[in-house]
């Protein structure tokens, strides 16, 4: 799992400062959540589709594989709208199905907004280090050390939960271990897995929670980092080509719209 997510280089998007980056993005996100130009939605999709698929380091291979759930969002989303949606000019319709100009607009604003939501939550997701981010919020956004460090000591413990989850496997096996067909057979999987699992995590976070106690995480003063974090070039980088991205997509707008892009894309609809 840990190869999957390694990229092939480190580009510079991986030096950008992560909570600069965090805040970015999600205010990109909340913009397209409530814009309603579909020509907008478009170019700033295909310009930070750019961003990921030429500066994220991964090679075209694991892109594709990471593309596949967001390119299936796309059609599903889309198609529902469009093939199910209300409208008052009907382009085609055939029993349930009625195809009208509003559905398709509504539809292709639907599906760019799924699509552009997963390139930028997957350009995050795959360029940005968790441990350094939550050192980043710490020490950019003031995030209380109590809870950062929780977060830090949870992904630290996802590794083990999967080890002895193998090893559990494994355990049953060596006993020569079977387990029944249908619901009955699920219920022994719950009970011979998750039982034992939970009382392991159980135990585990007390013995954090005890160590994060004796090392005074629950005090306000000030602390010391071990990855301090900092603003440099290339954060002025990011921001200057995320802005530069926004703007040319408002620009755009005008010069292709929604009207240009209905009849590059669906010529025929309209016979």
């Amino acid at each position: 799992m840990q190869e999957l997510f390694t990229p092939a280089k480190e580009t510079w998007l991986y030096r950008v400062n992560p909570a600069l980056k965090f805040v970015l993005f999600f205010c990109l996100l909340l913009i397209v959540l409530f814009q309603r130009n579909l020509a907008f939605v478009f170019h700033l999709t295909f310009l930070y589709g750019i961003l990921l698929y030429g500066y994220s380091g991964y090679r075209w291979k694991k892109l594709c594989l990471f593309s596949i759930p967001m390119v299936l969002s796309f059609i599903s989303s889309a198609l529902t709208m469009i093939l199910f949606g209300k409208g008052v000019h009907v382009w085609w319709s055939w029993g349930l199905i009625k195809i009208s100009e509003e559905s398709f607009y509504y539809g292709l604003l639907l599906g760019c907004k799924t699509l552009c939501f997963g390139i930028i939550s997957l350009t995050f997701l795959l360029t940005t280090r968790p441990i350094m981010l939550f050192y980043a919020l710490m020490q950019q956004c003031k995030l209380a050390p109590k809870y950062a460090y929780s977060f830090i000591a949870s992904i630290r413990l996802l590794p083990m939960i999967v080890e002895e989850l193998r090893t559990r496997s494994n355990a049953l096996k060596v006993r020569g271990v079977h387990f029944s067909k249908g619901i009955k057979g699920l219920f022994e999987h719950l009970r011979l897995y998750m039982v034992p699992l939970f009382a392991q995590s159980i135990r585990r976070a007390q013995r954090v929670a005890v160590a994060m106690e004796a090392k005074r995480f629950q005090m306000g003063v000030r602390r010391t980092y071990y990855y301090p974090t900092i603003y440099t070039k290339i954060d002025v980088v990011f921001l200057s080509a995320v802005v530069v991205s926004f703007l040319s997509a408002h620009f755009l707008k005008g010069i292709i719209p929604y009207k240009t892009l209905t009849h590059m894309l669906v010529p025929a609809l309209q016979l």
